[in-house]
């Protein structure tokens, strides 16, 4: 019987070209793919129509127009989103995104850093690589978010103990790493309130189960990093200090439940 011999080859590992360029920080998946419909986009120096066309790290070379591909400049920004604004690039509904705030500001194609719904403000960050962007939404390292709260109802000390302790909501448990009254006055209160994980409207729907509507809802820090006096719809680069810290170690949490 012949004996089939394994081969020493290392391999090589492939990704579809959207992705690819995706990677390369020069576009999202999804402006990258149309680009490959369009016949923009060559791999070794044939056109490929087909956005998951498999690419060789390494190896093969991607152009668009013409142009090999280089990764963009690293870039890396804070804005202030306004309410009313939805987080993604192209909203199917028509409504107005965080891109309009970025119009005629000179950036490369930039993706969000997590999410804040459409009533919610403040610190959103954006970049365009993906590996730091992994890092900071890491559910079990990356770090604390802080928001304040304006709540309809004063909530007491057991209130925002509960807050802290959680409740089950759809089968999820949410709960605050931390909940502060900042201050109260007739029949609402401003709360701070420190997440150390990300659920889908976390902070609204725990608010909610527990008797207190959100009335308004700002993000105020992520990490180290503080909203602190940038203006309403505005944005600014990072500095390197600033990059870093927030993905510098995490104690790390356990699994969430």
């Amino acid at each position: 019987m012949a004996v089939m011999k394994s081969s020493n080859r290392p391999h090589t590992p492939r990704h579809g070209v959207a992705r690819v360029l995706s990677k390369a920080g020069v576009a999202s998946r999804t402006q990258a793919a149309q680009w490959v419909r369009e016949g923009r986009v060559s791999v070794g120096g044939r056109v490929v129509r087909d956005p998951e066309h498999p690419v060789r790290d390494g190896v093969d070379v991607v152009s668009v127009d013409g142009q090999p591909l280089q990764g963009a400049e690293r870039v890396y920004v804070a804005l202030n989103k306004p309410r009313g604004l939805v987080t993604t690039a192209d909203d199917e509904r028509g409504r107005a995104t965080v891109y309009e705030c970025f119009e005629g500001g000179g950036l490369p194609w930039l993706s969000p850093v997590g999410r804040l719904d459409q009533a919610s403000e403040g610190l959103l960050l954006f970049c365009n690589d993906p590996e730091w962007a992994a890092r900071i939404t890491d559910p079990q390292s990356g770090p604390d978010k802080t928001y304040h709260v304006q709540v309809g109802g004063v909530p007491d000390a057991g209130a925002l103990a509960a807050m802290h302790a959680g409740v089950v909501d759809d089968g999820e448990r949410l709960s605050a790493k931390a909940a502060t009254l900042l201050r109260s006055g007739g029949k609402t209160a401003w709360l701070e309130i420190v997440l150390d994980e990300g659920r889908n409207r976390q902070i609204r729907r725990l608010l909610k189960a527990l008797g207190f509507p959100v009335l308004r809802l700002i993000r105020v820090a992520i990490g180290g990093l503080a909203l602190g006096d940038l203006p309403k719809a505005q944005w600014r680069r990072l500095d390197a200090t600033e990059i870093e810290s927030l993905t510098a170690p995490h104690p790390i949490r356990g699994p969430l439940s």
